[in-house]
């Protein structure tokens, strides 16, 4: 018999892999093989074809040149991979990647820009709109104003004017274009009716959108203090002025009913020399400003700081009560001599099974002060103020949280338990070890090796528990003191939503810079932990 060789055992190694690549080529042209998979393809493509398409022309509409052209690039290099042959790694990345660059990274960048400016209520355009939204404000109409005759038609969803100027000439504009004029129009008279390219209105049409219609500011000319035209029934259409004017050259806005002067002073609003400013300014960058707020104003570093400690109090009570009871059912429930174990188990983790939201909105309707179950029921009709006193306020959130949180410690807890070996915790037995000993020297070293990651991250998500506290107690009882928006029960996260969207004024910027402070924070407390879990390792 033949012994072979090294170089048979190559060859035959080469041979293997030829026929591994040429089965895994034939797979794969099987896959993309086939008129309906291409049909499929093609009309997906399509699909993201136009919407990209539909994003281009209203990003360019916009003056995004850059995001236009990132759209487009990604559009063109996506056609590419999926009709191009071969690319497979890159087929099923390329899906992955776009979402993780529009819902993560694009989000995190967008609100990292936001918390270096002033962007929020009153703050929220460029200065040209800024300019024009005063001016269109403090419009009135000219007393001795021309009637123009008009039109009004429609294209593609906006309004426009089609007027006749009182000397016959035929002009048409929107609510940020100026008048421009045409020609070609059709004339009913002396009155231009329609124009190629927009369709007139009828009066049930106006009628329909009446509102729309008289809030409409055609500009007469590219300098806002020419005034604009505006209808009040929709047939003819007057001039009206502004009481404020604007002086480009000075860049100063002048009322002209008080004579007062506001200037830009580079705050991103029209300022006036005593102090008062006009509404709406816009945005500008402010650099670390928000940060500074955040820290030095006495109205919003109270409050955040306040909010602050009872972020590290809940994060960390939240993760031990429902750490230390659901290990202590685990326990229990982990002993042989313990009977229907599998029931138990299943009722155990009933809470969990229920949608968080949905639990803490049952809880508070069980808590109302006036009509709530635990009141009313099995307190015998007391007036225990559960929800709105601050401290029990609180202690109900951490009950709650208790019960909605414990389930999880209790499953993870069970399989760690059940994963240490019996033959050690035999041994410390007949070593003469107790049953606490046992616990403390054995089970409880070897179970935080296994749970300690997992400690880690439930921490970092009740630091961001939102739902919880926004559906039970809505942060409350609030803080009138407070320059934010803020509550006792308050965490971060949840000052940041109220911050930014709730009430009648909103600060975007300094809510972003609040949510870069609590990526800090979780991010900081996070390597940490994780590098003190390292020296549990070595237990293992």
């Amino acid at each position: 018999m033949t012994t072979p060789t090294t170089e048979d055992r190559d060859l035959a190694v080469d041979a293997q892999r030829t026929k591994r690549s040429a089965r895994a080529a034939r797979m794969a042209d099987a896959a993309a093989a086939g008129w309906k998979v291409l049909l499929v393809k093609i009309v997906a493509l399509g699909v993201i074809d136009a919407l990209a398409v539909y994003s281009i022309l209203v990003l360019l509409q916009s003056d995004q040149w850059v995001a236009a052209g990132v759209v487009f690039a990604v559009t063109a290099y996506a056609n590419w991979i999926y009709l191009s042959r071969g690319h497979l790694p890159a087929k099923y990345l390329i899906p992955g990647l776009v979402f993780l660059f529009v819902f993560q990274i694009f989000a995190a960048g967008y609100t990292g820009y936001v918390a270096f400016t002033n962007y929020g209520t009153g703050h929220n355009s460029d200065k040209d709109s800024a300019i024009n939204s005063l001016m269109l404000s403090a419009q009135e109409r000219v007393p001795d104003s021309p009637a123009y005759g008009l039109t009004v038609v429609e294209q593609l969803g906006e309004f426009s004017f089609l007027v006749t100027d009182p000397d016959g000439t035929v002009e048409i504009g929107g609510e940020e274009r100026p008048l421009e004029p045409v020609t070609g129009a059709e004339m009913d008279g002396s009155k231009a009716v329609a124009i190629d390219g927009y369709t007139s209105l009828g009066f049930a049409e106006i009628v329909a959108n009446q509102e729309a219609i008289a809030d409409i500011a055609v500009p007469i000319s590219d300098d806002p203090n020419d005034g604009a035209l505006r209808t009040p029934d929709g047939s003819s259409a007057y001039v009206y002025t502004s009481k404020l004017v604007y002086d480009e050259q000075a860049d100063t806005m002048t009322d002209t009913r008080t004579g007062t002067v506001y200037s830009d002073q580079g705050t991103g609003a029209f300022v006036a020399d005593d102090g008062s400013e006009l509404r709406p300014g816009w945005q500008i960058f402010v650099g670390f400003d928000n940060f500074v707020r955040a820290f030095s104003e006495e109205s919003i570093r109270g409050p955040f700081l306040s909010v602050l400690v009872w972020t590290f109090v809940f994060a960390f009570f939240s993760v031990a009560t429902t750490f230390v009871l659901g290990l202590f059912v685990a326990i229990v429930l982990n002993d042989p001599r313990m009977k229907s174990k599998k029931y138990y188990r299943l009722i155990m983790i009933l809470p969990y099974a229920f949608p968080g939201f949905l639990s803490a909105l049952v809880w508070a309707g069980m808590m109302n002060q006036e009509f709530g179950f635990i009141n009313v029921v099995l307190l015998g009709g007391a007036d225990v103020p559960w929800l709105t006193n601050e401290w029990l306020a609180k202690f109900s959130i951490l009950l709650v949280n208790l019960w909605l949180g414990f389930p999880y410690m209790f499953l993870i807890c069970t399989g760690a338990l059940q994963a240490i070996p019996d033959e050690l915790q035999e041994a410390a037995r007949v070593d003469g070890a107790t049953a606490w000993q046992v616990f403390r020297n054995i089970k409880l070293p070897l179970l935080f090796v296994a749970v300690a990651p997992l400690l880690i991250a439930s921490f970092a998500y009740n630091f961001n528990n939102f739902s919880l506290i926004y559906m039970l107690t809505g942060g409350g009882p609030r803080d009138a003191a407070a320059g934010v928006n803020v509550g006792a029960t308050d965490i971060l996260i949840t000052m940041v939503y109220k911050v930014a969207f709730v009430g009648s004024t909103a600060d975007y910027g300094l809510a972003s810079a609040f949510s870069i402070i609590i990526f800090l924070l979780v991010g900081t407390i996070s390597v940490i932990a994780f590098r003190r879990t390292k020296a549990l390792e070595e237990i293992n």
